[in-house]
């Protein structure tokens, strides 16, 4: 038997970063999201974000991680056209492992979104995960 245990911070906005997450209905998306991840044996530890963005922190069996992040993204897009008829996903997304020992920190972070981009854009956000993570990219095809 392996023992093995996936921790992941997921981040991913909408379609060129239009402020399309109402706050009338975000909190039915963090639950529609929720139930996917369940469906995918996992569980979610914290999920919040903006109009523009959102961050999940997860904890996963191991499996089909595109697989489970096209159905993720596919599934929820097509739940939310019902409230907001023009919503998309951006294709891209973030996602970084962490570690069970900063598991507190993301969480707090991730609680904090709404005070945390009083002071901050998406862009800014995204850009510096990027790098604190030395995940290479390409500026041409970062929001796409």
């Amino acid at each position: 038997m392996s023992h093995t245990r996936f921790l992941f911070h997921i981040v991913f906005g909408t379609k060129d970063r239009f402020p399309l997450i109402n706050e009338s209905w975000e909190n039915e998306l963090y639950a529609y999201l929720t139930g996917i991840v369940k469906k995918h044996n996992g569980n979610v530890i914290a999920i919040n974000g903006m109009s523009d963005h959102i961050h999940i922190l997860v904890r996963l069996e191991p499996g089909d991680f595109p697989a489970f992040m096209r159905e993720l993204k596919a599934s929820s897009s097509k739940w939310a056209k019902k409230h907001q008829p023009k919503f998309s996903w951006q294709r891209r997304y973030g996602a970084f492992t962490v570690s069970e020992s900063a598991v507190d920190t993301v969480r707090n972070y991730i609680r904090n979104q709404k005070e945390h981009h009083r002071k901050r854009t998406f862009e800014d956000e995204y850009l510096e995960l990027l790098r604190r993570h030395k995940v290479e990219f390409d500026e041409k095809y970062l929001w796409e």
